[in-house]
Order: structure tokens, then C-alpha cells, then sequence
């Protein structure tokens, strides 16, 4: 297993390089972001696996997605030597939420515990399929079986609150769900 050095742990996948626009450089930009348009309050953009620093000359939202263009780029050539590269900021960048509040990067690794305090193993990912985000809980060396559970985040129903300090997720969740 590859371990992240310390800057690569300090970032957050925040776009993605879409398809090229024009023969200047110009192409579409995927913002992660939710709402899309908190792209707009960034800065310092890192890009591709080397984390190499970039400037946008600018990002504007055309018919509903966003055209951008690099600085450093000028023709459509160097821009598709780009497509689908990752673009990151440093997590120091994003806004700070209040103590109900979490981003979903910082529920990796939590670990999950019941309403009944049995531990049910740590969250690996999270996905959207439509309805709502759903939290993949897969079994931890202390938890209390080896299932892996598909948990809905919905807040005040399944997900009771969570502790930064104690690094887990309290959840209203039976272990034969």
C-alpha cells in the first residue's frame, strides 16, 4: 500500500479537466463542488498526479457549465494533454463549518457506532445513488461483525451526530439492517 506524503493528505479533489473548447486553450471545467459554483471562491489550485500549482486566467459559467482557461495554456493541444486530470486545493482553503456541520472527506476513517454503542466498523466511502448519500461502513478490527453496511446518511433520522474529537458517527442503525 502506497502511503500519501504530507501535502498530497492536505488536499481535496475539488474538478476535474473536462473536454477542450476552441483552439485557445479553453475547456470545460467538472466543479465537485456542492454548490457547483463554490469553485468561484477558490484560489490556489494544484493539478495531475504531481500536484503542479496552476492559475486560472478564469473560470465562467456559460450555459450552465463552466468554461475555463489556465494561464500557463494557449493552445487546444496542451489543454487535451489535460483532460480528466484532477485539480485539488489545499482542505485549509475550505470554509469553516459549524459543530453540526461536516465535509464528507472528514467522515472517511470515522469510525460508527450505534444507538445500542456497538461498534460497527469505519466508513470507506460515500456515495450518491439518487435518493441520498450513502455511507459504505466496512468491518474494523474492534467492531462486532465482519459485515459491511450500506448506511443512508439522512441527518435526524439514521445519522444522530458525530464527534471530530472521538473521530466517529453516532447512527440510529440495527446491526440486522
Amino acid at each position: 500500500m502506497m502511503k500519501k506524503n504530507k501535502e498530497e493528505s492536505e488536499l481535496i479533489l475539488i474538478a476535474t479537466v473536462g473536454k477542450s473548447k476552441g483552439l485557445k486553450g479553453e475547456f470545460f471545467l467538472n466543479s465537485l463542488c456542492d454548490p457547483k459554483e463554490n469553485i468561484l471562491n477558490y484560489s490556489n489550485f494544484k493539478i495531475g498526479p504531481f500536484k503542479r500549482s496552476i492559475k486560472f486566467e478564469y473560470i465562467k459559467l456559460s450555459n450552465n457549465k463552466f468554461v475555463s482557461k489556465i494561464t500557463e495554456i494557449s493552445d487546444v493541444d496542451d489543454i487535451k494533454k489535460l483532460t480528466n486530470e484532477s485539480i485539488f486545493i489545499k482542505k485549509s482553503e475550505l470554509p469553516e463549518l459549524s459543530s453540526k456541520e461536516i465535509y464528507w472527506h472528514d467522515l472517511i476513517g470515522m469510525q460508527v457506532i450505534n444507538s445500542k454503542d456497538q461498534d460497527m466498523g469505519v466508513i470507506e466511502e460515500i456515495n450518491n445513488y439518487g435518493a441520498s448519500d450513502i455511507l459504505k461502513v466496512s468491518p474494523s478490527k474492534s467492531s462486532v461483525d465482519n459485515e459491511i453496511r450500506l448506511i443512508p446518511y439522512i441527518k435526524d433520522k439514521y445519522i444522530i451526530s458525530h464527534s471530530y474529537e472521538e473521530n466517529c458517527l453516532i447512527v440510529d442503525w440495527e446491526l440486522d439492517f
